[in-house]
């Protein structure tokens, strides 16, 4: 027999395909000149250089560019260090070292984000604001006046945990879920303290929840999904959802693969998770992270052994999630363009969402919270 969540998600998803079959005899109102005009941030992204020729040290190709500006996005916030191997401070450095040149390279394309007036510049100068965040604490070690010497460098996310316990907390792979430490808790204070946005993203239950409790200032889950509808570990029960927009904090979904049970997720897939938060947590409270990069991913032999290369490297760092392997896209294939909130956007507007709603997904809420962590 089928478990009452199931039965539910199923149908849900049910209706989410009749809803889509309907929106699809209906046309949408959300103009290219209705997203040119507002705030659009990818709170958790990437901007890979898809030129083939490019390296690491390369000024930014044409090609990045011309994607970068099509994309429309006022600013994506950029990971500096993930995990817990290696010298993690020296590689968050270096990284830092490397956007800088890249800003440097193409100041008329891109600029960084330090306050959240310059959300407000890179909108107004047409171009690509970069927040920079790390997607793990281990960099600190046991010495939180790294968060001010890294906020001096750019920082402006600091996510708690990466799938595996550190120090602060556990992750959404562990086991025991003890949540939080004594470390964590003066950390969450300090993050307070210094105005860096709090992300909860690959969290432990616990440590979510916990850490949501001892906030001053709104957090974030900056990329995620809805457990309800998915059960798996880097998705995030409703109960925690409901707290993280009690305390102003905004949630933002992921184009990921853990959407869904198996396989890779759908564009309707995305839209049932985006509109499950919505019902949980209220329009104020839900964005976007993809978790992908800006630019199309080319789907061909060198994706392909650098999506084996960097599953076996998860896989020996002990930070691989379940239900990981080198075909699952980490992206939605309907969303594989530059141009995609525009096209999200549309999709939302022929089901019957009103402009100022979208407005708030595609950046608007982001915005509210850095607003009122960064000043």
């Amino acid at each position: 027999m089928w478990s009452r969540r199931r039965f539910i998600a199923m149908s849900t998803a049910a209706m989410t395909a009749a809803m889509s079959a309907q929106a699809g005899s209906r046309r949408s109102t959300y103009t290219a000149e209705d997203y040119e005009r507002v705030v659009v941030i990818d709170a958790l992204g990437a901007i890979s250089d898809p030129d083939p020729a490019a390296t690491t040290e390369s000024e930014p190709s044409t090609r990045l560019l011309d994607d970068l500006r099509a994309s429309g996005l006022t600013a994506v916030s950029v990971t500096l260090s993930v995990g817990s191997t290696g010298d993690r401070i020296a590689k968050a450095i270096r990284r830092i070292a490397t956007l800088d040149e890249m800003v440097a390279a193409a100041p008329d394309a891109l600029m960084r984000v330090r306050k959240a007036a310059d959300l407000g510049t890179a909108k107004a100068t047409r171009r690509l604001g970069l927040i920079y965040n790390v997607q793990d604490t281990s960099l600190l070690e046991n010495d939180l006046s790294r968060v001010t010497m890294l906020r001096s460098l750019g920082l402006r996310v600091m996510q708690m945990t990466y799938n595996t316990r550190n120090l602060v907390g556990d992750g959404c792979l562990e086991r025991a879920d003890s949540g939080l430490s004594n470390l964590g808790r003066d950390l969450v204070a300090e993050l307070n303290r210094t105005r860096v946005v709090m992300d909860l993203s690959h969290g432990g239950r616990a440590t979510i929840a916990e850490a949501i409790r001892e906030a001053k200032a709104p957090p974030v889950i900056s990329h995620t999904g809805c457990r309800y509808l998915h059960d798996h570990p880097r998705n995030v029960f409703d109960t925690e959802l409901k707290a993280l927009a009690n305390k102003g904090g905004v949630v933002g979904i992921y184009f990921m693969p853990f959407l869904v049970p198996r396989g890779n997720a759908t564009q309707a897939d995305l839209i049932r998770h985006i509109e499950h938060a919505v019902d949980v947590c209220g329009e104020d409270h839900v964005g976007l992270g993809t978790d992908g990069n800006v630019s199309a991913t080319l789907i061909d032999e060198r994706y392909r052994e650098d999506m084996r290369k960097d599953y076996e490297d998860r896989v020996a760092q002990g930070i691989a999630a379940p239900g990981e392997s080198p075909d699952m896209h980490q992206f939605i294939l309907e969303y594989n363009h530059p141009r995609r909130f525009l096209s999200l956007a549309q999709d939302l507007s022929a089901r019957g969402w009103p402009a100022r709603r979208i407005d708030k997904l595609l950046g608007g809420n982001f915005a509210r919270v850095y607003r009122e962590v960064w000043g």
